[in-house]
């Protein structure tokens, strides 16, 4: 389950499918990898292909799963539950 977004628009695309907020080329493989992170019950479950899931660096621990191009899923863990799921450009 995802507790909470850090970015406005990946809440409501993942309750509508769309948002003004989130490039619409990117919407489709957004609403994939959301959905993917809200079924996993642990980060690991998110080595899927074409996701390249990896853990960054730091603290506290995130992990990052490929969007397209530069754009990434950024997210923290507690228990069960991905918490401040954020899309951030990489480049």
């Amino acid at each position: 389950m995802i507790l909470n977004y850090r970015h406005k628009g990946l809440a409501e695309l993942a309750d509508t499918d769309r948002s003004a907020k989130i490039r619409p080329d990117l919407w489709v493989r957004t609403v994939r990898r959301l959905d993917a992170i809200a079924t996993a019950k642990t980060p690991e479950a998110l080595r899927l292909p074409g996701f390249d899931f990896h853990p960054l660096q730091g603290v506290p621990r995130r992990y990052s799963v490929h969007v397209n191009g530069p754009w990434c899923l950024t997210f923290g863990w507690e228990g069960e539950n991905a918490v401040d799921v954020d899309l951030e450009n990489y480049h």
